[in-house]
């Protein structure tokens, strides 16, 4: 069967607007501001050419990395410190590589995935064995609230994704 040509083309303006229209689309990528689950941190996340940085860029109150392995380190602010390190696309809507864990000091494999738009399930692993994991919620205004607006509650980072990228890939070795 053969359509006429304007009925085709009326029929692939619909499937090109759908297209476009898809909610799916949003949920491909992590990309955006991400409230820790203790509510302490907030992540910025870069798409960086395919692979996902993510940055502490809010702190309710900051800190040193000072459980940080290389003794170098350990007088860096954790505002601005990578946290989320290089991961790549492992299926649809999740990501894997690695995690850094400021608190502990370590860097565990893990795993990012959007469970809804506004739901980022983060599981890192010891071992391959021993996981644990929590929900990240996006931020917007209407999820930061008053408290993260006031000035004594915490401190935040300008850094815009492109200068996440541009810092974190071509200092890759040294992220953490």
């Amino acid at each position: 069967m053969v359509l006429p040509r304007h009925v085709a083309a009326r029929f692939l303006a619909l499937l090109l607007v759908l297209a476009a229209a898809s909610p799916s689309q949003a949920v491909d990528d992590p990309s955006g501001d991400w409230l820790v689950a203790k509510r302490y941190a907030i992540i910025r996340i870069a798409n960086c050419g395919g692979q996902i940085w993510g940055i502490v860029s809010w702190a309710l109150r900051p800190e040193l990395d000072k459980n940080n392995p290389d003794p170098s380190k350990r007088s860096r602010p954790t505002l601005g410190m990578p946290v989320i390190l290089g991961m790549t696309m492992s299926k649809p809507q999740e990501w894997s590589g690695e995690i850094y864990n400021s608190r502990d000091g370590r860097t565990y494999d893990a795993s990012i995935s959007l469970s809804k738009p506004d739901v980022l399930h983060v599981e890192g692993c010891v071992l391959g064995v021993l996981c644990g994991g929590e929900d990240w919620t996006r931020v917007t205004r209407s999820t930061t609230g008053a408290p993260m607006d006031s000035p004594n509650a915490g401190l935040s980072s300008p850094e815009t994704p492109e200068a996440i990228c541009t810092r974190l890939t071509s200092a890759a070795g040294n992220a953490h």
